[in-house]
């Protein structure tokens, strides 16, 4: 857990500053920090409380050939759209099309991200199943509390949250359309899941 926790903000840390070119690209710090001080409080929380959470979390493969190709669209998305994020603060592409994004709108946005973070934290509270695969185990049931009293998939309620907040909360305009390209990715993951949690977990239809 502490491996993969490390490696991957140190990778995240390389998408965001060495397109950028600087040290001194401060909304990188603020939503490298934002991240894993979010990692670190769900990380200690259920490390204490509730081992199998971190167990789900880790788990990486897909069984599912269509969510592997999901997976796959997700991970070049997010290194693309990272990548092009500190790219503007070092070649200025919104400052010169729109101007910067003003510091108090960048802080707003990253506090967002934060609100993003939290209620996933919430989601997993509720749902101690929510694994990081698509997957039914065999003692799973419905949860219909917590966030699951409002939406049905509250873990991507979150994640999307924390996605279209992030132009901003890097500095950044132009990249704001790329963001969106994050839902049609969404969407076929949501369907595919839908069709395993109707056919393979009880009350969900009902749900």
């Amino acid at each position: 857990l502490v491996r993969r926790t490390l490696t991957g903000h140190l990778l995240l840390a390389a998408y965001l500053f060495l397109p950028a070119g600087s040290l001194k690209y401060w909304p990188g710090w603020g939503y490298l920090a934002v991240g894993l001080l979010s990692e670190f409080r769900s990380t200690i929380y259920f490390y204490k409380h509730d081992r199998q959470v971190l167990e789900r979390r880790l788990l990486k493969k897909e069984t599912i050939s269509e969510q592997k190709l999901i997976h796959t669209l997700w991970k070049v998305l997010a290194a693309l759209f990272l990548m092009l994020a500190s790219a503007d603060y070092r070649f200025g592409w919104s400052r010169g099309l729109l101007g910067p994004v003003p510091w108090w709108l960048t802080v707003l946005a990253l506090l967002l991200v934060l609100g993003g973070y939290t209620w996933v934290f919430e989601v997993l509270k509720a749902n101690r199943f929510a694994a990081s695969v698509v997957q039914v185990e065999a003692s799973q049931t419905v949860i219909d509390t917590g966030p699951y009293r409002f939406v049905r998939h509250p873990l991507y309620s979150g994640s999307l949250c924390i996605w279209l907040c992030s132009p901003l909360a890097l500095g950044s305009f132009v990249v704001i359309p790329v963001s969106f390209l994050i839902l049609p990715i969404l969407a076929f993951r949501l369907l595919n899941e839908e069709k395993v949690l109707r056919r393979d977990l009880p009350g969900y239809v009902e749900y």
